[in-house]
């Protein structure tokens, strides 16, 4: 199926942020990919690219505080994020040929933990969760940049965090659509314990996926572990969204280079 990529500008109160529609011809599923800390809308382009061959349309954006708004980097909240998120979502979801019924979410580390969230406030079918990163509700308005030292988010993270904690975690304990979790084997970033937290949440989930791509680190820096998710996120697309037989993964690839394209190395969620 042949796709189109066009440029648009998502407006935020009396803001722009900039994203990449990728699409088909027909009314169709809609995918919000929504990046991590330090990354930007490049680094799921290539993804987006792939499942909207499958029959999606896809939104790609960068966050306030990353790429052409860079500068605000050190004073954006989670709040200011959030809310592009949203403006993000409605603007796919209004779109002519996407079905506003099946819309997917597809979120990494701190784009995960927004994606959770955004499922509590706007119809999500589908929820992608790659190490989606967690943080105390507190401090909402606080600059994102400064969660890490006051939170003490290193030890926080190796807690057993229950819903009635965390807003994330009660929004996956609410969502009731098909969820796919991975996990990276020697994440320096996001602990076991935190995926665990996730996973154990996601209680209505109407079905849950676990993936752990082995010899991964937080932000995919191999070729081989790039590899490995996209074809987890395929093969889960065409399973729940689209009910076809999953493609087998790619042999391994011997000795991989570290990829010049890492999800969100050195930056930290």
């Amino acid at each position: 199926m042949p796709t189109r990529d066009e440029p648009v500008y998502v407006r935020v109160e009396d803001e722009h942020i900039l994203g990449t529609l990728i699409s088909p011809g027909s009314l169709v599923p809609g995918v919000l990919f929504v990046h991590g800390w330090g990354g930007d809308q490049r680094q799921y382009v290539a993804r987006a690219r792939e499942l909207a061959a499958l029959g999606c349309v896809c939104l790609t954006f960068d966050l306030r505080g990353h790429a052409q708004t860079q500068a605000q980097h050190d004073t954006v909240t989670r709040e200011e994020n959030m809310r592009d998120v949203l403006a993000a979502y409605d603007f796919l979801a209004a779109l002519r040929n996407v079905d506003s019924d099946a819309i997917a979410v597809v979120g990494s580390s701190y784009g995960g933990y927004l994606a959770a969230l955004l499922a509590a406030l706007r119809p999500v079918k589908w929820l992608a969760l790659r190490v989606p990163a967690l943080y105390k509700d507190s401090e909402w308005g606080l600059p994102k940049q400064r969660l890490r030292s006051e939170q003490g988010l290193e030890k926080y993270r190796l807690l057993p965090v229950s819903p009635e904690e965390s807003k994330a975690l009660r929004a996956c304990r609410a969502f009731t659509g098909d969820v796919l979790i991975v996990e990276s084997e020697h994440d320096s970033v996001i602990p076991h314990q935190v995926i665990v937290n996730y996973r154990e949440a996601s209680i209505s989930a109407r079905s849950l996926t676990y993936r752990l791509i082995e010899g991964a680190d937080h932000g995919l820096s191999t070729e081989a572990s790039q590899r490995a998710y996209t074809t987890v996120l395929v093969n889960w697309f065409n399973e729940i969204v689209f009910c076809k037989p999953a493609t087998p993964p790619p042999a391994p690839v011997p000795a991989p280079k570290p990829s010049v394209e890492a999800e969100h190395a050195p930056a930290k969620a």
